[in-house]
């Protein structure tokens, strides 16, 4: 193997690592999101005890759907982690 081959791939290693810790960064924005969402539903269950069932339901549905961005990152990671190395070192020699 060349120095330059030793490079290319480090680089592509390093790359995939920095991408797969940004990509995980994602599941703070979910987190945070939902966290909110969960108390502003309190809060107006604890203004309005009647409309629980309305308000939870619009809750959980909101949230469900905030997390898919988490996932996302996450599979991004795995794969950024697990599969892309593999690609690049056969695509590099």
């Amino acid at each position: 193997m060349s120095e330059m081959q030793f490079l290319a791939k480090g680089i592509a290693l390093a790359g995939c690592g920095i991408g797969a810790g940004c990509a995980l960064i994602a599941g703070i924005g979910p987190g945070i999101g939902e966290g909110n969402a969960a108390a502003k539903a309190l809060e107006a269950i604890g203004r309005q005890p009647e409309c629980k069932g309305d308000v939870t339901s619009t809750m959980l549905l909101g949230c469900a759907i905030a997390e898919t961005t988490g996932i996302y990152g996450f599979v991004t990671g795995l794969l950024l982690i697990f599969v892309a190395p593999g690609m690049f070192m056969g695509y590099l020699g």
